[in-house]
């Protein structure tokens, strides 16, 4: 399959939310006790989200697509040093076009991957206000504005699993269908899956059809680290995370309560898979004296993954070359623009020369970069777009006129200054 055939779909993207995030959907009495994007009050070049009276500004590893390396760090920054399509939706349909990316699922980066920030506040009332108004941002701005260009994902207030099955319901009715749940709920102060606490919310995904998906997150804090530890090399333990993550719901019995709930595995990449299932398909009947009797019946940790789970990846030569251990059909492609992992903007060029490194059939390259999405999400990519406009070389083709060579924040921020002055 030559490059400009593809068809990209990528289930981990984020959003750096802009200070009119919250206006059109806080309600009217309420809009002073709204979240405000403001002067960060110990920085002047830094902007911070307040609410409820907690300041949170945006680290540097959030959004340093296109900056040289050299100018990467976790010092908080602003929108005025950041690559315009990390915050205005235009221009990321317009970063997407020259990426070669017909959609992609975002989440969120204020509210917390999985609304953990926006959970963890005091005012839970408040907070609830504060969800609501966020997915209906991305309902009705980001995925209305240019249907069929993202892949409706929202949060829910897990604080309350009452008003949780609420919200599911009604963001199903507005054509959601994922929500972003804590990865390690446990480590983020919740009840685990194991608990039966989350079984209603699971319940009401299954119901309208959602999809769970975990991004490595919260279950960072689970892993010790010594003070030598650099910050940004925790990144490298993603896996790990991913593997806590997925041996927490294969044991827990979710998936022996609600067989059909299905999760989406975020940023923790392929290779722990493989190891994972040999383990865990032995420990099933090796241990079986310790009950783990957690799974449908007559079912193995393989066959529950190959059914129940998908997993998705940026660069993963080695374990591509093994995929029919875990099965093919459980892999997704992922960019996560506009992180510092992301691949924009030869995200084609980099994954095409893996697949095919790999021996990857035609068929087996739409089923990693479109297809398998497609199915799990029941998200119709073609619904609005004609799959003959939906390639590679027919969105690159709309972008031409688009600058994707590498620029300082400090260039950003001066355009960003002129164009407001």
């Amino acid at each position: 399959m030559n490059i400009e055939d593809m068809i990209l779909l990528s289930i981990d993207d984020h959003i750096i939310e802009n200070a009119e995030t919250f206006d059109n959907h806080f309600p009217a009495s309420m809009k002073d006790q709204a979240p405000r994007l403001v002067q960060h009050p110990d920085n002047p070049l830094v902007q911070a989200w307040v609410f409820q009276d907690v300041v949170v500004g945006s680290s540097g590893l959030s959004s340093v697509v296109s900056w040289p390396k050299e100018e990467w760090g976790f010092n908080p920054t602003g929108l005025a040093e950041m690559r315009p399509g990390t915050y205005d939706i235009h221009q990321r349909v317009r970063d997407m076009n020259a990426n070669g990316v017909l959609a992609g699922m975002n989440f969120p980066t204020f509210p917390g991957f999985a609304g953990t920030h926006l959970a963890s506040l005091p005012d839970q009332a408040l907070s609830l206000v504060a969800i609501k108004a966020y997915n209906d941002f991305i309902m009705d701005e980001l995925v209305g504005s240019y249907p069929g260009r993202f892949i409706p994902m929202c949060i829910i207030p897990f604080f309350s699993i009452d008003e949780s099955v609420k919200e599911i319901h009604r963001l199903a009715k507005k054509g959601c269908v994922s929500i972003t749940l804590p990865e390690t709920p446990y480590g983020v102060g919740q009840p685990s899956f194991s608990s039966g606490h989350w079984d209603p919310v699971f319940k009401a995904m299954v119901d309208t059809g959602m999809v769970g998906s975990l991004h490595i997150g919260g279950g960072f804090g689970l892993l010790q680290r010594p003070k030598e530890f650099l910050a940004d090399d925790i990144v490298i333990l993603g896996a790990l995370v991913s593997i806590v993550a997925a041996t927490d719901i294969l044991t827990s019995g979710v998936l022996k309560r609600i067989p059909e709930m299905k999760f989406a595995m975020s940023e923790g990449g392929l290779g722990w898979i493989p190891f994972l299932l040999d383990r865990m398909d032995r420990h099933m009947v090796n241990h079986s004296w310790t009950h783990l009797d957690s799974l449908p019946k007559g079912m193995s940790p393989t066959e529950v993954w190959k059914k129940n789970f998908l997993a998705c990846f940026i660069t993963e030569p080695t374990a591509l070359r093994v995929r029919d251990r875990f099965g093919v059909e459980t892999i997704a492609w992922e960019c996560d623009y506009p992180h510092s992992d992301c691949t924009w903007p030869n995200s084609p060029e980099i994954l095409h020369n893996e697949l095919v490194g790999a021996d990857f059939s035609d068929k087996e390259i739409d089923m990693i970069t479109w297809e398998n999405s497609a199915r799990f999400f029941g998200w119709d990519p073609f619904k609005h777009t004609p799959r003959k406009d939906a390639t590679v070389g027919a969105l690159r083709s709309l972008a031409t006129d688009v600058d994707t060579s590498e620029t300082s924040k400090n260039e950003y921020r001066a355009r960003y200054e002129a164009a407001r002055a």
